[in-house]
C-alpha cells in the first residue's frame, strides 16, 4: 500500500465526472447569445448610459470555476479516503501471525502489538480465523477467533534470545494442510533458515512481512585490561551513520541505583561495530552491575558484569616480617604498592585470612606449610581461589629436589637456586624472553632494564613446557602455573622485593600482577574451569533487558553455561556457583549481528503504516466555498456587486466555518482513545516536571505488568481544561499555588460524583504527619474546602486498595509514612460469612490523601532511569518497588472499583494471605 493511496466508499459515484464535459457545454449556451432585431425605436435610447449589463458568453474561467465545484461535489460524495486499509478479495478464510518475538523485537514492541491489535480487529470483523506463533517457541499453529488473540496480546513478551534456525525449520515442516495467508512481522535480523520458511509459506497463500525501520542495536561483553575498559556496541550494518550513548549501571556508596558513568559512542556510515575505551577508579569500576544502551529496551543491549569487574580482596602473608627502618627489604612493600590502587588489602595469619574467602592469597618466600594449613589452603583453591607464591631465600632453602611434587607448587624446585657468580651461576644477569601468546601476560611490553640476578629453579618434567607462562631470555622458567580443582597457583621464580630482581621496581611487575587478578574470576572462555560445574541462575533477563528473578529456572551445567544456545531452559543473566559470578550475556564476543537476507521481489513494509483520513469533509467544504466563489463571480460580471451588496457577499465568503480542530480539542479526542493519567499543574516547574516523570513511570510499569496500556500523561490546567477524560488526577501540594475558580472547583465536584478519583500528595511526611502541621497540609486544607469530599479514615487493612492488583499492607512512596486516608466505610459494613473482607460499597473512593511524595518514587526518565534516590540500598529498591505496586493498585481500584471484593476472588485471596 502506497504512503498516499486513495480509495472510495462508494466509487461508482464517480461515473458522474464523465457528465462535466457536457457541464461544460451547457454552461457555456447559458445565457444564449442575443438575437438581433431591428427596431426603429431604439434611436431614442442613443446617448443613454445603462448601468446593468449582461455579457453575451458566460467567461471561461466562471464555467472552470463551476466545473471545479461540481467536481468537488461529486468526489467528496464517493467518500474518498486517504490511505484506506486495503482488502484483498483473493484472500484466505485463515491468517498466521508469524512473530520473531525475540529481543530484537523488543524496541519496535509497542507497535508491533499496536499493528497486530489492528489487524486482528480487521480478522474478526471478516470472521477470519486467526493463529499465533512466536518464533522463538517451537509451536505448532492453532487457527483460534481472532477475538481469543486479541484476549491474550497484554500476556505476549519478546524473549531474551533469538528464533533459532532449528525452530523454524520445525514451523515448516508443521504448517497445516489447509491454505491461508501469513503475517510475519519480523526483527529485521537475519535467520539461516527464512528462506526456507518463507517458502513453505508461499506455498499455503500470500506472504506480508512487516519490519522496523532501524538496526538492532547490542553491546559485547566489556573487557577489562590493565584497569581500561572496552565497550563494543554492535548492529546489522546500515549505511547510515549513528551515535550512542552506553550507560554504566551501579550502586552508589549510599546504597541507591545511579548512573555511574556514560560513554558516546558512534557507528560510522556501513559499520557494524562501535567501540570506546572507559578509564574509571577501580572503586567505581567495582561498583558497575550493568552496562546498557540509551534509550534501548531490550536484552541484547545491556551488558551484565559480574566478578570480572568486582574489587579483588587479596591477602598477604609473608614469611618474614620485614626489619624495623628498612621497609623497602620487606617482601610484601612492592606487593602492597601494585596491588592496593586495585584490590582490598587483607594481612595476616593464614588461618585468619581463609575465613574471609578472598580472591587471592599471595605467599612471600613463605616455604613450609602445616598439614591443616595445606589442607584448608588446597581445598580453598579448588573452589577456585588463586595463590601466588614468590621465591625467596626460604623457599631456595627448602627445596629438596625430590621426585614429589608439593601440591601447592606448580612444578618441582631444585635444592639451592641460581644467581650471579653463584654454583648455578650467570655470566651477566638475564633479561626477560616476550610473552608467549599462550601467556595471561601476552603483550606486556618486556622494559629492556628489567634483569634478573637470582631465582629458584625447577626441575625439569614433562609437564614443565606446558607449564611455563614466562621465562628469561635463555629459556629458563620465571614465571610458572598449574591448575588445582578450579583454581591455580602460580609461582614467582623470584622475591617479591628487589633482592633477586628488578622486577618489582618496574611498571611490568604492576601489569602482570594485574592480569593474574584477573584470572582469580572465573570467564565463560574459560572452559577447562567450567567443565565439571553446576551453576544456579541467581537473576536472569527479560526481552526488555529487565533483571527478574524467575525460582522456575534449574541449575545448568558449565559446559551448557558456556556454549549451548540461550533458550528456555538457558536464559541470559546472572549465575552463581560457590562463591563465583559469571555472566551470560545475550551477545557473545563471536555474535555477529547481520541484516535480514530476503529474496529478490519481497516487498516489506513497516509497522507505523499511514493513518486512514477521510477526505470528504474537506472536499464538500471546498465545493462550497466554490459555490460561494460562483456567486460573486456571477455579480461581478453582471454589474451588481456594488455597494453594500458587495460587502455582504464578502462577509459571508469570510465568515464559512474552516473545519479544523484546536490543538485542546485534537488532545481531547486523543485522550478518549487511550487510558490517560493526569496531573495538576501547580506553576511550580520542578514539581511539575516531577509530577509528569512520575506518572510517566508510573505509566510504564502498568504496560509491562498489566492489561492497561496508559499513553503520554497528560499536564492539567484546572481553569481551561476538561478533566472528565482522566480517571486518575495526580495533585501534588505547594504552599504557593493559586486557588481554582469557582468553576474549576464546579468541574472539580463533577468529575469527584461521576467516579473520578484525586490522588492529594503534600509531599511532607517525611517531616510531618496528615493534617495542618506543615505548609503543605495547611494548603491543602485550603485547597479541598470547596470541594465534596466525604468522611474520610485511615486506609484499613481490609480496603480493596490492599488487594486490587497486589497485596499491600503499606503504601510507600519517597517517603514511608503509614497515613494514607481514604473514603470511609458505611458505619454498617461487616464481615459476610465466609468473606475474609467486609461488604464494602462498590463505588470508587474519590480522594486518596497522603504525603509519600509518591511521583518521585514513580518517577523515570525515556530510558527507564529512576530519578531521584528512594531510602538506601536495597530495602530503597524494595520500597521503590512498593511504591510502584501501590501505583499500580491505586489505577486498578480506579477502573474496576470494588471488584476485588466479589465473592469469585475469596479463594485466590486466601490462599495468598494464608489463611
Amino acid at each position: 500500500m502506497g504512503a498516499l493511496s486513495i480509495g472510495f466508499t462508494t466509487p461508482w459515484l464517480l461515473y458522474a465526472l464523465l457528465a462535466l464535459p457536457v457541464l461544460w457545454i451547457l454552461l457555456r449556451a447559458i445565457p444564449p447569445a442575443p438575437i438581433v432585431r431591428r427596431f426603429p425605436g431604439v434611436a431614442l435610447l442613443i446617448g443613454l448610459t445603462d448601468e446593468d449589463t449582461v455579457t453575451d458568453r458566460t467567461p471561461w474561467w466562471l464555467l472552470l470555476l463551476r466545473a471545479l465545484a461540481i467536481a468537488a461535489l461529486i468526489l467528496g460524495l464517493a467518500g474518498p479516503v486517504l490511505n484506506p486499509e486495503q482488502t484483498d478479495t483473493a484472500r484466505q478464510d485463515r491468517l498466521l501471525v508469524l512473530l520473531d518475538g525475540g529481543w530484537g523485537a523488543a524496541s519496535n514492541w509497542r507497535a508491533q502489538m499496536a499493528m497486530l491489535d489492528t489487524r486482528l480487529d480487521e480478522a474478526h470483523r471478516a470472521g477470519r480465523e486467526v493463529a499465533l506463533v512466536q518464533l522463538t517457541s517451537a509451536e505448532t499453529p492453532r487457527f483460534q477467533p481472532a477475538a481469543t488473540w486479541q484476549a491474550q496480546l497484554a500476556g505476549i513478551s519478546p524473549s531474551p534470545w533469538q528464533p533459532l534456525p532449528d525452530t523454524l525449520t520445525t514451523l515448516a515442516d508443521a504448517l497445516p494442510d489447509t491454505d491461508f495467508d501469513t503475517l510475519w512481522m519480523s526483527d529485521g535480523l537475519e535467520n539461516s533458515e527464512r528462506r526456507t520458511l518463507l517458502a513453505a509459506l508461499e506455498d499455503k497463500g500470500r506472504v506480508e512481512i512487516v519490519e522496523g525501520s532501524r538496526a538492532a542495536l547490542a553491546l559485547a561483553p566489556t573487557e577489562v585490561s590493565e584497569g581500561i575498559l572496552t565497550i563494543e556496541a554492535r548492529r546489522a550494518a546500515t549505511p547510515l551513520a549513528r551515535d550512542i550513548t552506553v550507560e554504566a549501571h551501579g550502586l552508589d556508596p549510599s546504597g541507591a541505583a545511579r548512573v555511574l558513568a556514560t560513554a558516546p559512542l558512534s557507528f560510522a556510515p556501513g559499520d557494524a561495530t562501535a567501540s570506546t575505551d572507559l578509564s574509571l577508579p577501580a572503586e567505581l569500576r567495582a561498583r558497575i552491575s550493568r552496562f546498557e544502551i540509551a534509550g534501548q529496551r531490550s536484552a541484547a543491549a545491556v551488558s551484565l558484569s559480574d566478578d570480572s569487574l568486582r574489587r579483588r580482596e587479596v591477602a598477604l602473608i609473608a614469611g618474614r616480617e620485614s626489619r624495623e627502618g628498612l621497609e623497602l627489604l620487606s617482601p610484601l612493600h612492592y606487593l602492597r604498592q601494585a596491588l592496593s590502587p586495585n584490590a582490598d588489602i587483607l594481612e595476616g595469619a593464614l588461618s585468619d585470612v581463609l575465613p574471609a574467602n578472598p580472591d587471592v592469597i599471595v605467599l612471600a618466600d613463605v616455604a613450609t606449610l602445616s598439614d591443616g594449613e595445606t589442607a584448608d589452603l588446597s581445598d580453598w583453591i579448588a573452589e577456585g581461589g588463586l595463590l601466588l607464591r614468590f621465591a625467596g631465600p626460604r623457599l631456595a632453602a627448602a627445596s629438596a629436589g625430590g621426585t614429589s611434587e608439593d601440591p601447592l607448587l606448580p612444578v618441582r624446585l631444585r635444592a639451592g637456586g641460581r644467581s650471579v657468580g653463584g654454583a648455578m651461576s650467570w655470566g651477566e644477569p638475564k633479561a626477560l624472553a616476550p610473552f608467549p601468546a599462550e601467556s595471561p601476560f601476552h603483550g606486556l611490553p618486556v622494559p629492556d632494564e628489567v634483569r634478573i640476578e637470582a631465582q629458584v629453579m625447577a626441575q625439569p618434567d614433562p609437564n614443565l613446557a606446558s607449564r611455563v607462562i614466562a621465562e628469561l631470555s635463555d629459556g629458563t622458567p620465571l614465571v610458572t602455573r598449574k591448575r588445582l580443582g578450579e583454581g591455580q597457583v602460580v609461582l614467582f621464580h623470584v622475591t617479591a622485593n628487589a633482592e633477586w630482581s628488578g622486577l618489582p621496581l618496574s611498571g611490568l611487575f604492576v601489569r602482570m600482577l594485574d592480569r593474574l587478578a584477573i584470572l582469580s574470576a572465573t570467564t565463560l572462555s574459560d572452559e577447562e574451569r567450567l567443565a565439571g560445574t553446576t551453576w544456579q541462575p541467581v537473576r536472569v533477563l527479560d526481552g526488555f533487558g529487565r533483571l527478574q528473578d524467575d525460582p522456575t529456572l534449574v541449575g545448568v551445567s558449565g559446559e551448557d553455561l558456556a556454549t549451548a544456545p540461550l533458550g528456555p531452559a538457558l536464559r541470559p543473566g546472572l549465575y552463581r556457583s560457590g562463591a563465583r559470578l559469571v555472566a551470560r550475556n545475550v551477545i557473545a564476543t563471536e555474535t555477529e549481528l547481520l541484516p535480514a537476507n530476503w529474496p529478490a521481489g519481497t516487498v516489506i513494509t513497516g509497522f507505523e503504516a499511514a493513518p486512514e483520513r477521510p477526505l470528504a469533509g474537506p472536499l464538500l467544504a471546498g465545493a462550497l466555498a466554490l459555490l460561494l466563489l460562483d456567486i460573486l463571480a456571477s455579480l461581478a460580471v453582471s454589474g451588481r456587486l456594488r455597494g453594500a451588496r458587495a460587502a455582504t457577499s464578502i462577509v459571508l465568503l469570510l465568515a464559512l466555518p474552516i473545519p479544523e480542530a484546536r490543538a485542546d480539542e485534537r488532545r481531547a479526542i486523543a485522550d478518549t482513545r487511550e487510558v490517560v493519567l493526569a496531573h495538576v499543574l501547580t506553576g511550580t516547574a520542578r514539581i511539575d516536571d516531577t509530577a509528569h516523570a512520575g506518572l510517566l513511570g508510573l505509566s510504564e510499569t502498568l504496560f509491562f505488568r498489566t492489561s492497561v496500556e496508559p499513553t503520554e500523561p497528560a499536564a492539567i490546567n484546572l481553569e481551561t481544561d476538561e478533566i472528565a477524560l482522566y480517571p486518575l488526577l495526580y495533585w501534588p501540594i505547594t504552599p504557593d499555588q493559586p486557588i481554582p475558580s469557582d468553576e474549576a472547583y464546579a468541574k472539580l465536584n463533577a468529575y469527584l460524583r461521576a467516579g473520578g478519583m484525586i490522588l492529594f500528595d503534600t509531599r511532607d511526611a517525611d517531616v510531618a504527619r496528615f493534617g495542618s502541621a506543615s505548609p503543605n497540609g495547611r494548603k491543602l486544607q485550603r485547597l479541598a474546602a470547596p470541594l465534596d469530599i466525604p468522611p474520610l479514615e485511615p486506609v484499613p487493612g481490609d480496603h480493596v486498595l490492599t488487594r486490587t492488583f497486589y497485596l499491600l499492607q503499606d503504601f510507600p512512596g519517597r517517603y514511608t509514612s503509614r497515613d494514607v486516608w481514604v473514603e470511609a466505610a458505611p458505619a454498617d459494613a461487616e464481615k459476610i460469612e465466609g468473606m475474609p473482607f467486609r461488604n464494602l460499597n462498590d463505588g470508587v473512593t474519590p480522594v486518596v490523601i497522603g504525603g509519600n511524595d509518591w511521583a518521585a518514587a514513580w518517577a523515570m526518565d525515556r530510558n527507564g532511569n529512576a530519578l531521584y534516590p528512594v531510602g538506601r540500598g536495597r530495602s530503597g529498591e524494595r520500597q521503590r518497588e512498593l511504591a510502584y505496586r501501590f501505583g499500580v493498585n491505586l489505577v486498578m481500584h480506579v477502573l474496576t472499583g470494588n471488584y476485588k471484593s466479589d465473592q469469585v476472588h475469596v479463594p485466590a485471596l486466601l490462599d495468598r494471605l494464608g489463611q
